[in-house]
C-alpha cells in the first residue's frame, strides 16, 4: 500500500511520511519533518533537483509539492510523458489531473509550492 509521496517516488509497495515514530519510510539522512524542505531533500536522494516551472520537458520527470497555507506539505503528484499529472489520494486510488491547479482549492491539498525534476534514465 502506498500514498501520494511514494506514488510520486514510483514506488507502490510503500508508504512514504515523515511520521517520527519511524513507522512509515522516509529517506535515510533526511530530517523527519513536516517541512517542504525535508520533502525537497527526499526526493533529492532520486534525483531531483528544484526547477522553475511544470512545462512537460522530454527526457525528464516531474514533480510538484503541495503545502497547506501554513507551509506543511500535504500532497505530492507527478507528471506523466503526456504532460498531464497523476496523484494518489491517500489509500485510495491515483487519479490524473491536467494540470496542477486541479486540486488546489480542495479541501486538505493546499497550493503548489514547488516543482522538482530529474532526468530520465530508462
Amino acid at each position: 500500500m502506498n500514498n501520494c509521496v511514494a506514488w510520486a517516488a514510483e514506488d507502490d509497495q510503500t508508504w512514504w511520511w515523515t511520521d517520527a515514530q519511524n513507522q512509515e519510510y522516509w529517506p535515510q539522512g533526511v530530517p523527519r519533518e513536516e517541512t517542504l524542505e525535508a520533502f525537497q531533500a527526499a526526493f533529492r536522494t532520486l534525483g531531483y533537483e528544484i526547477c522553475q516551472d511544470d512545462n512537460l520537458e522530454p527526457g525528464f520527470q516531474k514533480i510538484s509539492i503541495y503545502v497547506s497555507s501554513s507551509r506543511v506539505p500535504t500532497h505530492v503528484a507527478r507528471q506523466l510523458a503526456d504532460g498531464k499529472w497523476t496523484s494518489k489520494l491517500g489509500q485510495d486510488e491515483d487519479i490524473e489531473h491536467n494540470n496542477l491547479q486541479g486540486l488546489v482549492g480542495n479541501p486538505g491539498y493546499g497550493e503548489v509550492a514547488c516543482i522538482m525534476k530529474k532526468i530520465i534514465t530508462s
